[in-house]
Protein backbone atom coordinates (compact mmCIF):
# COMPACT_ATOMS: atom_id res chain seq x y z
CA UNK A 1 0.00 0.00 0.00
CA UNK A 2 1.37 3.39 -0.99
CA UNK A 3 1.44 6.18 1.57
CA UNK A 4 1.44 9.80 0.58
CA UNK A 5 3.84 12.29 2.16
CA UNK A 6 1.10 13.65 4.43
CA UNK A 7 0.51 10.22 5.99
CA UNK A 8 4.22 9.72 6.51
CA UNK A 9 4.41 13.10 8.16
CA UNK A 10 1.51 12.25 10.46
CA UNK A 11 3.14 8.96 11.48
CA UNK A 12 6.45 10.67 12.13
CA UNK A 13 4.75 13.39 14.16
CA UNK A 14 2.84 10.80 16.20
CA UNK A 15 6.03 8.79 16.82
CA UNK A 16 7.93 11.88 17.96
CA UNK A 17 5.10 12.92 20.26
CA UNK A 18 4.94 9.42 21.81
CA UNK A 19 8.72 9.40 22.20
CA UNK A 20 8.66 12.81 23.89
CA UNK A 21 5.85 11.72 26.21
CA UNK A 22 7.54 8.42 27.02
CA UNK A 23 11.11 9.74 27.36
CA UNK A 24 10.81 10.74 31.06
CA UNK A 25 9.80 7.15 31.94
CA UNK A 26 12.55 5.77 29.74
CA UNK A 27 15.23 8.03 31.21
CA UNK A 28 14.13 7.41 34.81
CA UNK A 29 13.95 3.65 34.22
CA UNK A 30 17.52 3.49 32.91
CA UNK A 31 18.73 5.77 35.71
CA UNK A 32 17.20 3.36 38.19
CA UNK A 33 18.85 0.44 36.36
CA UNK A 34 22.37 1.91 36.36
CA UNK A 35 22.18 3.31 39.90
CA UNK A 36 20.66 0.02 41.11
CA UNK A 37 23.44 -2.07 39.59
CA UNK A 38 26.06 0.12 41.27
CA UNK A 39 24.21 -0.02 44.58
CA UNK A 40 23.90 -3.82 44.38
CA UNK A 41 27.67 -4.21 43.88
CA UNK A 42 28.31 -1.87 46.80
CA UNK A 43 25.87 -3.70 49.08
CA UNK A 44 27.36 -7.06 48.10
CA UNK A 45 30.87 -5.91 49.00
CA UNK A 46 29.68 -4.52 52.35
CA UNK A 47 27.81 -7.73 53.22
CA UNK A 48 30.85 -9.84 52.34
CA UNK A 49 33.07 -7.73 54.60
CA UNK A 50 30.57 -8.04 57.47
CA UNK A 51 30.46 -11.83 57.06
CA UNK A 52 34.27 -12.00 57.02
CA UNK A 53 34.41 -10.02 60.28
CA UNK A 54 31.81 -12.38 61.80
CA UNK A 55 34.05 -15.35 60.85
CA UNK A 56 31.34 -17.09 58.85
CA UNK A 57 32.38 -20.22 57.01
CA UNK A 58 33.74 -19.27 53.53
CA UNK A 59 31.36 -21.69 51.79
CA UNK A 60 28.31 -20.23 53.51
CA UNK A 61 29.66 -16.70 53.06
CA UNK A 62 29.94 -17.02 49.28
CA UNK A 63 26.61 -18.80 48.94
CA UNK A 64 24.68 -16.22 50.98
CA UNK A 65 26.38 -13.37 49.13
CA UNK A 66 25.38 -14.90 45.78
CA UNK A 67 21.76 -15.41 46.93
CA UNK A 68 21.58 -11.79 48.04
CA UNK A 69 23.12 -10.62 44.76
CA UNK A 70 20.57 -12.43 42.59
CA UNK A 71 17.64 -11.49 44.82
CA UNK A 72 18.56 -7.80 44.49
CA UNK A 73 19.04 -8.16 40.73
CA UNK A 74 15.59 -9.71 40.33
CA UNK A 75 14.06 -6.95 42.44
CA UNK A 76 15.85 -4.32 40.36
CA UNK A 77 14.64 -5.92 37.11
CA UNK A 78 11.02 -5.92 38.32
CA UNK A 79 11.37 -2.27 39.34
CA UNK A 80 12.94 -1.42 35.97
CA UNK A 81 10.17 -2.94 33.84
CA UNK A 82 7.53 -1.49 36.16
CA UNK A 83 9.01 1.97 35.63
CA UNK A 84 8.77 1.42 31.89
CA UNK A 85 5.05 0.93 32.32
CA UNK A 86 4.98 -2.81 31.76
CA UNK A 87 2.47 -4.73 33.89
CA UNK A 88 4.41 -6.73 36.47
CA UNK A 89 1.68 -8.67 38.26
CA UNK A 90 1.70 -11.54 35.75
CA UNK A 91 5.48 -11.52 35.70
CA UNK A 92 5.65 -11.80 39.50
CA UNK A 93 3.06 -14.60 39.39
CA UNK A 94 5.21 -16.54 36.91
CA UNK A 95 8.27 -16.10 39.13
CA UNK A 96 6.29 -17.32 42.14
CA UNK A 97 5.06 -20.40 40.29
CA UNK A 98 8.57 -21.19 39.11
CA UNK A 99 9.92 -20.80 42.65
CA UNK A 100 7.24 -23.14 44.01
CA UNK A 101 7.95 -25.78 41.35
CA UNK A 102 11.68 -25.65 41.99
CA UNK A 103 11.14 -25.81 45.75
CA UNK A 104 8.93 -28.90 45.51
CA UNK A 105 11.34 -30.70 43.21
CA UNK A 106 14.34 -29.95 45.44
CA UNK A 107 12.87 -30.67 48.88
CA UNK A 108 15.72 -32.99 49.87
CA UNK A 109 18.39 -30.56 48.68
CA UNK A 110 16.71 -27.66 50.45
CA UNK A 111 16.62 -29.71 53.65
CA UNK A 112 20.35 -30.37 53.31
CA UNK A 113 20.97 -26.69 52.57
CA UNK A 114 19.04 -25.65 55.70
CA UNK A 115 20.94 -28.27 57.71
CA UNK A 116 24.25 -26.93 56.42
CA UNK A 117 23.36 -23.40 57.49
CA UNK A 118 22.32 -24.64 60.95
CA UNK A 119 25.61 -26.48 61.35
CA UNK A 120 27.68 -23.46 60.28
CA UNK A 121 25.70 -20.96 62.39
CA UNK A 122 25.39 -23.00 65.61
CA UNK A 123 28.75 -24.81 65.23
CA UNK A 124 28.14 -28.22 66.86
CA UNK A 125 31.48 -29.06 65.25
CA UNK A 126 34.10 -27.42 63.06
CA UNK A 127 36.67 -28.48 60.51
CA UNK A 128 39.28 -30.67 62.20
CA UNK A 129 36.96 -32.06 64.89
CA UNK A 130 36.46 -35.78 65.33
CA UNK A 131 32.77 -36.58 65.57
CA UNK A 132 30.40 -39.54 65.65
CA UNK A 133 27.18 -39.11 63.68
CA UNK A 134 24.94 -41.18 61.40
CA UNK A 135 26.91 -44.31 62.31
CA UNK A 136 30.25 -42.75 61.26
CA UNK A 137 33.25 -41.81 63.42
CA UNK A 138 35.51 -39.51 61.43
CA UNK A 139 37.39 -36.22 61.28
CA UNK A 140 35.61 -33.31 59.60
CA UNK A 141 37.43 -32.14 56.46
CA UNK A 142 34.94 -29.66 54.98
CA UNK A 143 31.46 -28.35 55.74
CA UNK A 144 29.81 -27.85 52.38
CA UNK A 145 26.37 -26.40 51.63
CA UNK A 146 24.64 -29.76 51.14
CA UNK A 147 26.99 -32.32 52.67
CA UNK A 148 29.76 -32.57 55.25
CA UNK A 149 32.98 -34.21 54.05
CA UNK A 150 34.74 -36.40 56.62
CA UNK A 151 37.75 -38.74 56.78
CA UNK A 152 37.58 -41.99 58.75
CA UNK A 153 40.45 -43.55 60.67
CA UNK A 154 41.08 -46.06 57.85
CA UNK A 155 41.42 -43.21 55.32
CA UNK A 156 37.97 -43.42 53.74
CA UNK A 157 36.22 -40.21 52.66
CA UNK A 158 32.59 -40.04 53.79
CA UNK A 159 29.96 -37.51 52.66
CA UNK A 160 27.08 -37.15 55.13
CA UNK A 161 23.97 -35.14 54.09
CA UNK A 162 23.62 -32.04 56.24
CA UNK A 163 19.87 -32.52 56.68
CA UNK A 164 20.29 -35.86 58.42
CA UNK A 165 23.39 -34.63 60.24
CA UNK A 166 21.71 -31.56 61.74
CA UNK A 167 18.62 -33.52 62.82
CA UNK A 168 20.50 -36.43 64.39
CA UNK A 169 22.67 -36.98 67.44
CA UNK A 170 26.23 -35.67 67.11
CA UNK A 171 29.01 -36.71 69.49
CA UNK A 172 31.91 -34.25 69.28
CA UNK A 173 35.06 -35.87 70.66
CA UNK A 174 37.22 -32.78 70.06
CA UNK A 175 35.17 -29.96 71.58
CA UNK A 176 36.39 -30.34 75.18
CA UNK A 177 40.04 -31.05 74.41
CA UNK A 178 40.21 -33.98 76.85
CA UNK A 179 38.59 -37.38 76.77
CA UNK A 180 38.11 -40.23 79.24
CA UNK A 181 38.57 -43.87 78.33
CA UNK A 182 36.06 -46.15 80.05
CA UNK A 183 37.43 -49.68 80.46
CA UNK A 184 36.36 -52.61 82.61
CA UNK A 185 38.74 -55.28 83.93
CA UNK A 186 37.28 -58.42 85.45
CA UNK A 187 39.19 -60.53 87.99
CA UNK A 188 38.29 -63.73 89.81
CA UNK A 189 36.73 -63.77 93.28
CA UNK A 190 39.85 -65.52 94.58
CA UNK A 191 41.99 -62.42 93.85
CA UNK A 192 42.89 -59.67 96.32
CA UNK A 193 40.61 -56.75 95.39
CA UNK A 194 42.66 -54.03 97.12
CA UNK A 195 45.91 -55.29 95.59
CA UNK A 196 44.35 -55.38 92.13
CA UNK A 197 43.02 -51.86 92.54
CA UNK A 198 46.43 -50.54 93.63
CA UNK A 199 48.12 -52.23 90.66
CA UNK A 200 45.67 -50.75 88.18
CA UNK A 201 46.08 -47.25 89.66
CA UNK A 202 49.86 -47.56 89.58
CA UNK A 203 49.75 -48.48 85.89
CA UNK A 204 47.69 -45.36 85.14
CA UNK A 205 49.94 -43.03 87.15
CA UNK A 206 53.08 -44.39 85.45
CA UNK A 207 51.78 -43.57 81.98
CA UNK A 208 52.90 -40.00 81.11
CA UNK A 209 50.08 -39.66 78.60
CA UNK A 210 47.45 -40.14 81.32
CA UNK A 211 46.41 -36.80 82.82
CA UNK A 212 46.74 -36.21 86.55
CA UNK A 213 43.97 -33.63 86.44
CA UNK A 214 41.28 -34.88 86.11
CA UNK A 215 42.70 -37.75 88.12
CA UNK A 216 42.39 -41.31 86.81
CA UNK A 217 39.92 -43.54 88.62
CA UNK A 218 39.79 -47.22 89.51
CA UNK A 219 36.88 -48.65 91.49
CA UNK A 220 34.75 -51.77 91.82
CA UNK A 221 31.99 -51.41 89.30
CA UNK A 222 30.08 -54.63 89.64
CA UNK A 223 30.04 -58.01 91.36
CA UNK A 224 28.96 -60.35 88.61
CA UNK A 225 28.22 -64.05 88.84
CA UNK A 226 31.79 -65.07 87.98
CA UNK A 227 34.00 -62.03 88.49
CA UNK A 228 34.73 -58.76 90.25
CA UNK A 229 34.53 -55.96 87.68
CA UNK A 230 36.78 -52.90 87.98
CA UNK A 231 36.06 -49.63 86.17
CA UNK A 232 39.33 -48.19 84.89
CA UNK A 233 39.01 -44.57 83.75
CA UNK A 234 42.12 -42.67 82.58
CA UNK A 235 41.87 -39.17 81.10
CA UNK A 236 43.93 -38.07 78.10
CA UNK A 237 44.30 -35.28 75.60
CA UNK A 238 42.39 -35.93 72.42
CA UNK A 239 45.60 -36.48 70.47
CA UNK A 240 46.72 -39.17 72.95
CA UNK A 241 43.38 -40.90 73.47
CA UNK A 242 44.01 -43.84 71.15
CA UNK A 243 47.47 -44.47 72.63
CA UNK A 244 46.20 -44.23 76.22
CA UNK A 245 43.35 -46.62 75.45
CA UNK A 246 45.56 -49.34 73.97
CA UNK A 247 48.46 -48.86 76.44
CA UNK A 248 46.10 -49.09 79.40
CA UNK A 249 44.72 -52.40 78.14
CA UNK A 250 48.19 -53.82 77.52
CA UNK A 251 49.92 -52.51 80.65
CA UNK A 252 47.10 -53.39 83.05
CA UNK A 253 46.93 -56.95 81.72
CA UNK A 254 50.71 -57.35 82.00
CA UNK A 255 50.79 -55.91 85.55
CA UNK A 256 47.96 -58.15 86.77
CA UNK A 257 49.59 -61.23 85.22
CA UNK A 258 52.90 -60.36 86.89
CA UNK A 259 51.14 -60.09 90.25
CA UNK A 260 49.49 -63.47 89.75
CA UNK A 261 46.00 -62.00 89.52
CA UNK A 262 43.75 -63.86 87.10
CA UNK A 263 42.02 -61.67 84.52
CA UNK A 264 38.63 -63.03 83.51
CA UNK A 265 38.13 -63.46 79.73
CA UNK A 266 35.19 -61.07 79.35
CA UNK A 267 36.99 -57.76 79.62
CA UNK A 268 34.72 -54.93 78.43
CA UNK A 269 35.91 -51.74 76.78
CA UNK A 270 34.19 -48.76 75.24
Amino acid sequence: MDMNPDQLGNYATTFINVLIDYSPKLISAFLILFIGLYAIRLINRIIRKIMVKRNLDPTLRNFLADILLWALRILLFVTFISKLGIETSSFVAILGAMGLAVGLSLQGSLSNFAGGMLIIVFKPFKVGDTIEAQGVVATVLEIQIFVTKMLTGNNQTVFVPNGALSNGTIINYSMQGERRADLTFSISYDSDIKKAKDILLEVLHKNPKVLENPAPEVFVKNLSASSVDFAVRPWAKNANYGAVFSETLENCKAALDEAGISVQPFTIQK
